[in-house]
């Protein structure tokens, strides 16, 4: 019996799907939902703050005609899941459903929206307990909302959805998050220049419960590769597959020295540069007034720095290959 993951095309080996007794549980796996452990345990992926976000409006869109009691979302990585939420009367809520990462922050976070019909097209309005920027990167503008376009289309799709399935002309919807300013306090956030919440993201839609579970079975699939690529999130490894296509492509997150160790020193490490540059040159904001990395890629000293810092680590590390790319797959720097 062959299964693949459908969020990141990895085939499962067959002694581990063997090793899993639990056909319900490997008909979650074969669907996304899960990861398969070589001991044949599975381990449950959650739904990310723009997953819930989208559950959250489109059942309040669906409650301005009835009650609703979850909904099927569209997510990012493709993939069309029910997500639990309640909708009555114009007001949706969902809670943010953490899986088994069991150091999710946000998990179980209330989700609440608010739909009225309008006279035509599609208004979302980010309000409380959203996050906010209060400096300008490359991708959002000062007082922007901290949604990111993944999370941003989820939402937008599902509204759309509901929308179409009762026949309106427009309609808006206000999201709210009543306790995420607190939460927002206790993430990355305030060092990033987002302030007043917590950031709607989401890439694949999905959380994996990476923290307390990555060091075995990922590692061990990093030994028996030839020359594996290493990438830190899912946007480099969708473009990692892209530049790599022959290569054993597997996502580290944050265990990129774990992950090297594991190749013995021989691999390449591919993705966008903020993670990887802080791994490979942790001084690297040091003295350069930015507050991140992405931050510091709009600067004119950039590609400068970019090169030292890729030339610096080969010395290092001769048996690896650092590719950085960007976020529409362009090679900013090789090492090679």
């Amino acid at each position: 019996m062959t299964i693949h993951d459908p969020v990141t095309g990895y085939e499962y080996p067959d002694e581990w799907v063997r090793a899993c007794r639990d056909t319900h549980a490997l008909e979650q796996v074969g669907q996304g939902l899960a990861i398969l452990t070589s001991g044949g345990t599975i381990l449950k992926r959650g739904f990310t703050t723009g997953t819930t976000a989208a559950a959250a409006c489109k059942a309040a869109v669906l409650s301005l005609r009835g009650p609703v009691s979850s909904v099927f979302i569209t997510l990012p990585c493709g993939l069309r899941c029910e997500v639990e939420a309640v909708g009555r009367d114009g007001s949706g809520f969902a809670r943010k459903y953490p899986g088994d990462y069991r150091d999710d922050i946000t998990a179980d976070l209330l989700f609440c929206a608010q739909a009225k019909e309008s006279v035509s097209g599609i208004s979302v309005l980010a309000g409380e307990g959203i996050g906010r920027f209060e400096r300008k990167t490359p991708r959002y503008n000062i007082g922007d909302a901290a949604v990111s376009p993944p999370s941003w289309a989820t939402i937008r799709g599902a509204i759309s959805e509901a929308g179409d399935e009762l026949h309106l002309d427009g309609v808006v919807v206000a999201l709210t998050i009543p306790d995420g300013a607190e939460i927002g306090k206790q993430t990355l956030n305030p060092k990033v220049g987002v302030v007043g919440g917590i950031s709607v993201l989401g890439s694949t839609g999905l959380v994996e419960p990476w923290d307390d579970h990555l060091s075995e079975d990922v590692f061990d699939r990093i030994r028996r590769a030839a020359k594996p690529v290493l990438t830190t999130g899912r946007v480099g490894l969708r473009y990692a597959r892209m530049l790599f296509p022959e290569s054993d492509v597997v996502l580290v997150g944050k265990f990129m020295g774990k992950g090297i160790d594991a190749a013995g020193g021989e691999a390449v490490l591919c993705g966008l540069p903020a993670l990887i540059l802080k791994f490979i040159n942790p001084a690297i904001l040091d003295g350069s007034g930015y507050g991140t990395v992405e931050e510091l890629t709009m600067s004119d000293q950039w590609t400068t720095l970019l090169e030292q810092n890729l030339s610096d680590y080969k010395r290092r590390m001769p048996g690896m290959r650092v590719v950085i790319v960007d976020r529409e797959g362009h090679v900013q720097g090789d090492s090679q």
